[in-house]
């Protein structure tokens, strides 16, 4: 197989620190060699293998822009980098690096007591625990004030009743960050995965995401302790302010996405003979991939200015909402371009760019145009 050429046609790398073009040549490196020669198996298989975490983990990728409790303190442009070099791969990985760093070890490290920091998050990070969030409901997914999961404050307990659904990595999960309404004030907890009246059933049937562990969540009089309700925080604050982070992620991954799919079409053009030359040498062709390379170029510029924002605390949650808006946007577009360079063969397994395609419906719907 060619060997994989990474596009930076406006060479950004030079604007990157030593530590940032470091930790994601490492992350494409682990990819190349570990992830993309088995992913259409673990994809037409329906599987994410645990061990996948535990090899992010040792890497450092959990948490990787904390200093404290085990975290790599790297900047977040380098955790966006490291988004896009995992879901070039697949959306799975990067979901994953999401739920377990922005949307679990974020809000214990943003909103709980440094007991509840000291137990779970060096664990977390290392990738020896696993972790799921869970807000979206059956029937709250873009109207999460109006939960109907409640805790219910019970002598020594809380006691929660509730349904949570499209929860990735909830069914192998050893814990979870649930919001659920305590006095009509949306709060955090922290659920572990043996206690009493809860339960993670994995959700099948998906045409999306298939190689991404979905599940539900289901409280039946779940009993957990008080002491792990997150203190330092109340009402969708929480929640949102660890979405926006996983959100940028999302900036940087579907670049990722659009340069596997651009990647693949600029090698089957090169290949596909047609009318005895290749079907790179036609202008209709030309003018696709040099459409895919101007919006791909473009996503990239945004993505690096939104993340020296980040790294310098500029960065609002609606320059990060309307770089997810974009980039996810025009990755759609280049999968569907590519699917239609590659012709019928661009829904055979051969090749990326279905799945790919495939995977950007169920990320667009992580905050739509709409």
């Amino acid at each position: 197989m060619e060997k994989y050429r990474p596009l930076d046609f406006y060479n950004i790398e030079q604007y990157f620190s030593d530590e940032e073009i470091m930790v994601r040549d490492l992350v494409r490196s682990w990819v190349d060699e570990t992830i993309i020669p088995n992913i259409e198996d673990y994809n037409e298989k329906g599987i994410f293998p645990i061990k996948i975490i535990s090899e992010m983990g040792k890497m450092g990728l959990f948490g990787c822009y904390l200093d404290d409790y085990g975290g790599a303190g790297m900047s977040h442009t380098a955790y966006g980098l490291i988004c896009q070099e995992l879901e070039r791969a697949d959306s799975a990985l990067r979901s994953c690096l999401s739920i377990q760093g922005s949307l679990s070890i974020l809000p214990i490290f943003l909103f709980g007591n440094e007991v509840q920091k000291e137990k779970y998050l060096p664990k977390m990070i290392k990738g020896e625990w696993i972790s799921c969030f869970g807000l979206t409901e059956p029937d709250h997914g873009s109207d999460p004030t109006n939960m109907a999961t409640k805790a219910v404050k019970d002598g020594d307990s809380f006691i929660l009743n509730g349904a949570k659904m499209w929860i990735t990595n909830g069914t192998i999960a050893d814990m979870a960050i649930v919001w659920a309404k305590l006095d009509g004030d949306i709060r955090g907890f922290i659920v572990e995965k043996n206690d009493n009246g809860f339960s993670a059933p994995e959700m099948k049937g998906k045409h999306s995401f298939k190689s991404s562990i979905t599940s539900e969540l289901v409280f039946q009089d779940c009993k957990i302790p008080l002491d792990r309700l997150l203190p330092n925080v109340k009402g969708m604050k929480g929640p949102l302010e660890c979405l926006s982070q996983a959100r940028f992620g999302i900036v940087w991954g579907a670049i990722g996405s659009a340069m596997c799919c651009y990647d693949a079409s600029v090698k089957y053009a090169k290949s596909r003979i047609m009318f005895k030359k290749p079907i790179a040498s036609f202008q209709l062709i030309q003018n696709k991939l040099a459409w895919m390379l101007r919006e791909i170029t473009k996503a990239q510029l945004l993505a690096f200015h939104l993340g020296k924002a980040k790294d310098s605390d500029k960065a609002t949650p609606e320059m990060v909402s309307l770089g997810k808006m974009n980039n996810v946007d025009i990755a759609m577009k280049v999968a569907q371009m590519a699917r239609d360079i590659h012709g019928a063969n661009g829904i055979l397994n051969e090749y990326p760019v279905m799945r790919h395609m495939a995977n950007l419906e169920r990320v667009s719907l992580q905050g739509t145009h709409d």
